[in-house]
């Protein structure tokens, strides 16, 4: 008697591929960085939704953490108030200010809670002002051997990540606007994405940074080669963040920091590509880049418990 040939057995087989991930990343903290393409283009903006709610009814606790540089040009232009970048970051005066306040808070903040509450009551938006969650000082980047004055920008100088970890204890998402606050409570500042991401995954112990981009990961040689670097370590990201171009050394920075302030994996990884969150986690071939601490080289197994990327 011949065995009829099932149409769904490749789902199983996806799902069988997923089953050691799923039991090592249960009950672990991942903190993604929701940014590029990805928080642009509807249907990215939807299936980045799903995973994030996959992630969570998988017994995984997800963070979100958001920027919102296109949205916050575009209503600076509405304003009338010009988006200037120096040392790769946006110069945010007072007026500035308002406006990021606006766009993060009260637009992207809320359009992605909304996207991820269409699967279920989980998520819940804060800023890194609400309970003191985010703390930062002026920041004076170093330009031409001088310390330069960009308005609002913030340097982190402390975590309390008490109010997040209330949130996921009691089963819900934390999805963070970086905005901070003074100690003293008298000024608001625009803090860089993924420096939050970073920093908010080193305070939690998570497991994972995920940083979402627009490219498929950190190139070999770029621009003379395309190739991907799928793993490298902390050292050797370090000797590379001279070489890099402005737009990824935060991103990468992040990745850095996070690794060595007790983040098992730091990963960046192309939000182009739809349920990217879920092809990183839960298959073998994982995609992007990943750093690892020092002492994990590049062909050892994933300190997660996994192979490498």
């Amino acid at each position: 008697m011949s065995t009829r040939k099932h149409t769904a057995l490749p789902k199983a087989q996806t799902l069988i591929e997923a089953l050691p991930w799923l039991t090592r990343h249960h009950g672990r903290t991942v903190v993604i960085k929701f940014g590029g393409n990805a928080m642009v283009d509807d249907d990215l903006k939807a299936a980045f939704a799903q995973d994030v709610v996959f992630l969570r009814h998988a017994g995984i606790k997800p963070v979100v953490v958001h920027g919102g540089g296109p949205q916050i040009s575009a209503q600076l232009d509405r304003h009338g108030l010009v988006s200037e970048f120096k040392a790769g970051l946006r110069v945010t005066t007072s007026e500035a200010m308002d406006v990021v306040r606006m766009v993060l808070a009260g637009q992207v903040q809320r359009e992605l809670v909304g996207l991820l509450n269409q699967h279920g009551p989980l998520a819940v938006g804060l800023t890194g002002e609400d309970a003191h969650t985010i703390t930062a000082t002026k920041h004076l980047p170093t330009i031409d051997g001088e310390l330069v004055d960009i308005g609002r920008v913030g340097e982190i100088t402390a975590i309390d990540t008490g109010a997040i970890e209330a949130l996921l204890e009691d089963g819900r998402i934390p999805v963070i606007s970086s905005i901070a606050r003074s100690a003293d409570d008298a000024h608001v500042y625009n803090v860089n994405a993924d420096t939050a991401a970073a920093a908010l995954a080193a305070a939690l112990g998570a497991e994972t940074l995920m940083v979402l981009t627009d490219v498929e990961g950190l190139y070999e040689d770029w621009p003379d080669s395309d190739e991907v670097i799928s793993r490298l370590t902390a050292s050797e990201l370090e000797k590379l963040l001279p070489e890099l171009s402005s737009g990824m050394v935060p991103k990468m920075q992040g990745c850095l920091h996070a690794v060595r302030n007790g983040v098992t994996t730091a990963r960046v990884i192309d939000g182009r590509v739809p349920h990217s969150i879920l092809l990183e986690i839960f298959t073998d071939e994982g995609i992007g880049t990943m750093v690892v601490p020092d002492g994990t080289g590049r062909d050892a197994p994933d300190p997660s418990g996994g192979t490498a990327a």
